[in-house]
């Protein structure tokens, strides 16, 4: 018998301001998978997350999580009063009670141990994302849930953050749901891929698109110079709003 999926989207859909945002979108996450969200600006990524979290209820269609589940968190970018005396140490534990050796393990898993004194004000980007996975660990989640983890973090540094994400997988045999924005090299360690615009145009696992006239379509040219995304094929096309058209149109 198979296993219950630790999350499960079926039928969510979602307004804002009277725009559907959201059409009918389902997928599932199992332990120990990594599940990528991709799509262009304004698909829906980030709201979808949003709905995972509970932080959004959508009009229609339900999010179910396996029982017990625990979710960490990690945001795009959080940003903090210049004038708040808070130091790494203390804010990873900000919301929650830890020991010393936790923090100082989970610091130590994500490369910043050496930040555990420092004003988080004074540290760079890339080292805010790795601090705050840090903190989403300490909640020993059985599903991460990273919204475009990369922001703010030069090249070299997404590679290895990424590298993290693929070995936190491993070590923690935990979910993880990944938006990400760009094409890029976590696609490789990715299990499968949810294109996302308002709705799941297509779903698969990772491979070659360069040449996938569909994916230039949806990203554009740009896309084929992007490392390791999937190959794919969709029935339909996206106006400049979104909107779904047939992929040919009818005969006149």
């Amino acid at each position: 018998m198979a296993a219950e999926p630790l999350l499960q989207v079926s039928g969510v859909s979602l307004s804002l301001q009277g725009s559907p945002v959201l059409q009918e979108v389902s997928f599932s996450l199992d332990q120990g998978e990594i599940v990528t969200i991709i799509g262009p600006n304004g698909a829906g990524k980030t709201t979808l997350i949003r709905v995972v979290l509970g932080a959004l209820r959508p009009d229609a269609g339900t999010v179910r999580l396996r029982a017990g589940t625990r979710i960490g968190y990690v945001p795009q970018r959080l940003a903090v009063d210049e004038t708040l005396p808070l130091t790494v140490e203390r804010f990873v534990t900000l919301g929650g009670r830890a020991e010393a050796r936790q923090v100082r393990e989970v610091l130590a898993e994500t490369g910043t141990d050496g930040l555990l004194g420092k004003p988080v004000q004074a540290v760079s980007g890339g080292e805010m994302q790795r601090v705050m996975l840090a903190r989403a660990l300490l909640r020993q989640p059985d599903l991460l849930v990273l919204d475009e983890p990369v922001q703010a973090v030069d090249v070299l540094g997404q590679y290895e953050l990424y590298d993290l994400i693929a070995g936190l997988r491993h070590r923690h045999h935990c979910g993880i749901l990944l938006v990400s924005h760009d094409l890029h090299l976590v696609m490789a360690a990715t299990d499968r891929v949810l294109c996302l615009n308002h709705h799941v145009c297509c779903s698969g696992h990772p491979d070659s698109v360069s040449r996938d006239p569909s994916f230039l379509r949806l990203f554009g040219r740009e896309g084929t110079r992007r490392l390791a995304v999937y190959h794919h094929e969709h029935d339909h096309r996206h106006d400049l709003h979104g909107q779904v058209r047939a992929e040919r149109e009818p005969d006149a």
